[in-house]
């Protein structure tokens, strides 16, 4: 017996024993943090995980199945052209409305296919944090100055740290071991250009137009867009699965069959939406695993990325919920603490809510009524934005996955470098506003 191994098998043992044994069960504040882990795992997967995390797990699969290789080591590679690949990875949440969780499938693809670490690093700092929506109502709800501000500083997070981290790891090369040629999935036929962007685009629209926030006002283009969201991501489906006929193999009757049943459910029960999504989900997938060649494949890979995420994001969902809770609501950490010390416009109250804001969970938007109750409780303009700038990017789930991704020494420079810079931007524009 090699006591050497087994010694911190019984410290393992007597940890999580001791644990247990003063479990705080029955005391007011611990039972409620528990209460709200599991409301924010089950409003997690109710809003999320249908509309969000699944399409983005079938574009990342599509990422590493059909777009070759050499052309994300060309526009986004570590040789590739500075300004041309920062500036796509930095304005890209223009594009995807997706929230700190939702970006990782996408951010993984990309980054497994051999983009380079500092524009994919652009991409996942700026999927959740510059999308037009949050721009616009951060601006609208909490004014003028502090949208700019928060633009500026987003755009500006997402180049800085990117090429930050590429200096920081220079000695870094673009993987392939982890590439997906080297699971047997290499894309050995080059694609029309056209046709993939046609059917990436068609995805990317499908995600952006089923998760449509509703706008506060009832009149205009955006309240249009969003009572008829359900019939434009329809027509879209249609035509997506066209392309997946015509172009990419799928059996156009086996796909008509594995339709019936979202049909028949939209026609019984129109206002169950997300039920139709699910089982157009449902045909998808079996439509894809009774073909032969890519769209197999394109199936395994987003259910090997499925397998990975998913997971860890409820982990996070769930410790995130236990120590901070829902907005409004209370965790094991009282929010009254959060909101005395994040007052004024020190360095500390800074720090400070750049820490809550990447430690806590944001929906897309959420993070604007937030920030204005603080503000309502006192909190200053400076930590407001330094909270703007590190919550919508970080969470404690995507924390887990880019651990994952990135290995703990990356993970933790890229923590930090956005801790440290919401925590400076934050300084300066509460000092000069």
């Amino acid at each position: 017996m090699d006591w050497k191994i087994e010694w911190k098998h019984a410290l393992s043992l007597v940890i999580v024993f001791v644990i247990f044994y003063y479990l705080p069960i029955g005391t007011s504040r611990f039972d409620n943090a528990l209460m709200e882990s599991l409301y924010l795992i089950k409003w997690y997967v109710r809003e999320h995980v249908i509309l969000c995390l699944i399409p983005a797990f079938f574009i990342a699969g599509a990422i590493s199945v059909f777009i070759n290789q050499e052309h994300i080591l060309r526009y986004l590679g570590s040789k590739a052209n500075k300004i041309f690949a920062y500036g796509i990875s930095s304005i890209s949440g223009t594009i995807l409305a997706v929230c700190s969780c939702t970006v990782l499938p996408l951010f993984a693809g990309i980054h497994k296919k051999g983009a380079g670490l500092g524009p994919a690093i652009s991409f996942l700092y700026s999927g959740p944090a510059i999308n037009v929506m949050a721009i616009i109502l951060t601006a609208r709800i909490l004014g003028f100055e502090i949208g700019i501000a928060r633009t500026i500083g987003a755009v500006g997070f997402s180049v800085i740290i990117g090429l930050l981290m590429e200096i920081i790891f220079q000695e870094d090369k673009p993987s392939t071991a982890n590439s997906i040629e080297n699971k047997g999935y290499e894309d050995k036929s080059r694609e029309y250009l056209w046709k993939n962007a046609l059917y990436f685009g068609l995805m990317i629209l499908i995600l952006v137009f089923s998760t449509w926030s509703k706008p506060d006002n009832t009149t205009g283009l955006w309240h249009t867009i969003f009572v008829h969201k359900w019939l434009i991501t329809a027509v879209l489906a249609m035509l997506f699965s066209i392309v997946l006929v015509v172009w990419f193999n799928i059996k156009w009757w086996m796909m008509g069959i594995s339709i019936i049943p979202a049909v028949a459910v939209a026609l019984l029960l129109p206002n169950e939406p997300v039920a139709v999504f699910l089982l157009g989900v449902l045909a998808l997938s079996i439509s894809c695993l009774t073909s032969k060649g890519k769209p197999t494949q394109w199936f395994n890979v987003s259910w090997d990325f499925a397998k990975q995420i998913f997971p860890l994001l409820l982990i996070g969902v769930f410790i995130a919920g236990f120590l901070l809770g829902r907005p409004g609501a209370e965790g094991l950490i009282p929010s009254k603490w959060i909101n005395y010390a994040v007052g004024g416009n020190s360095i500390f109250s800074n720090f400070l809510a750049s820490v809550a804001g990447a430690f806590m969970y944001f929906a897309t938007l959420t993070e604007v009524p937030i920030v204005q109750g603080l503000i309502g409780s006192g909190m200053g303009k400076g930590p407001a934005l330094s909270l703007l700038l590190a919550g919508p990017a970080l969470s404690l789930p995507s924390m887990l996955v880019i651990n994952t991704v990135l290995g703990a020494k990356k993970t933790i420079t890229y923590i930090s470098l956005v801790i440290v810079m919401a925590t400076i931007t934050g300084k300066l524009y509460g000092y000069f506003f």
